[in-house]
């Protein structure tokens, strides 16, 4: 199970602590982008480059020209996320949040006038307790998790949502007309779009079970997420679970959506844990994390989805954890997170990637 842990630190987006910022001993001058490895398979990946080098570092989404990335970490005495930026190239790290709470789930607004990522800052500065793996493994959802917009600098933070309960997994949409974002502020984790203020929460996904993780696609028309449809004993154990505040991930298929019709069209049906999807700018394939491939279910995998044929084919080959896929919007960049060519086990280090077809 050890190994099982370490490969799931990785999926695990929501755990976190306080981190001060004193005490995040950040190198913002960095090494130079390390060549990475490439494994026999994965031919739409070329001059492969390790950005980012120890600890936990994910979730690391570009900005709309894809100069920058925004993601968060937990380095060096750091015992919670938080959230840093830094230059395509690894350099110029620096923390965006506060240093207080639990941080996950950041972008950055296409005008990159703006971020917003999802903190428990407001209930205090301590660490929240992790969940009781007891019952299995399970992520928290926090019920002080709200999220909030702040200058690009981090500065001038603005709360935007202000429910009882899980508000996180916020994006923009392209255009930057709307952010979407999963709440539970009506008993179930659905999906909701609300204006860059704050204002116009409108709920968009109502079926009982997950919904969440959700990208919007190139042109901001469609949406893509991730998505539980328990049924039985399984609803049972979401119910119960979700009244303690915690979610089991173990089988989430992947959705898409126009935002006109609302229409949920189901991707993946294939009892697996399939998360992380980001359309390719061509608006006809999804790329997306999944354990697919593995037959002990401890392996993760980036796959290629056709919308159209749902036919998939895999993308990466590493034995332990590749994730968090996006495409640049010129669609020959993908960034991504991976436990590869660790230097110390459990290590999950930001890598960016040439796309081929």
């Amino acid at each position: 199970m050890k190994r099982f842990t370490i490969v799931l630190m990785a999926l695990a987006m929501f755990v976190g602590c306080t981190a001060e910022q004193e005490d995040a001993k950040i190198d913002t001058t960095k090494a130079e982008p390390v060549m990475a490895t490439i494994y026999d398979g994965e031919k739409h990946l070329t001059n492969v480059r390790q950005i980012s080098f120890g600890g936990q570092n994910a979730e690391a989404y570009f900005s709309y020209d894809a100069s920058e990335l925004i993601f968060q970490a937990m380095v060096d005495s750091m015992e919670c996320d938080q959230i840093f930026r830094m230059n395509v190239d690894g350099s110029n790290v620096r923390p965006i949040s506060n240093g207080a709470g639990v941080t996950t789930c950041s972008f950055i607004a296409p005008d990159n006038k703006s971020v917003i990522y999802a903190s428990t800052y407001l209930a205090g500065d301590e660490c929240l307790p992790k969940p009781d793996h007891s019952r299995g493994y399970v992520w928290p959802l926090y019920n002080s998790f709200d999220i909030f917009k702040a200058d690009p600098d981090g500065s001038n933070i603005v709360r935007l949502t202000e429910t009882d309960g899980y508000d996180a997994e916020a994006v923009y949409s392209p255009k930057g007309d709307k952010i979407i974002f999963t709440s539970v502020r009506n008993s179930d984790l659905d999906l909701y779009i609300m204006n860059p203020d704050g204002s116009g929460v409108e709920q968009i996904t109502d079926e009982i079970g997950y919904d969440g993780g959700a990208f919007f696609g190139i042109n901001g028309e469609w949406i893509v997420w991730r998505a539980s449809r328990p049924e039985g004993k399984e609803l049972e154990d979401y119910q119960s679970l979700l009244a303690e505040g915690m979610i089991r991930p173990s089988k989430l298929n992947l959705y898409i959506m126009n935002l006109t019709e609302r229409k949920p069209i189901q991707l993946t049906d294939n009892g697996k844990a399939n998360f992380g999807p980001y359309f390719h700018p061509d608006g006809k394939h999804i790329i997306f994390c999944s354990n697919l491939a593995s037959e002990s279910g401890r392996d993760f995998d980036l796959f290629l989805i056709n919308i159209d044929t749902k036919e998939i084919e895999q993308v990466t080959y590493n034995k332990t954890f590749d994730g968090f896929p996006m495409f640049s919007h010129d669609g020959k960049t993908l960034v991504f997170a991976s436990n590869r060519d660790n230097k110390i086990t459990g290590e999950t280090n930001v890598f960016i990637a040439d796309w081929v077809w």
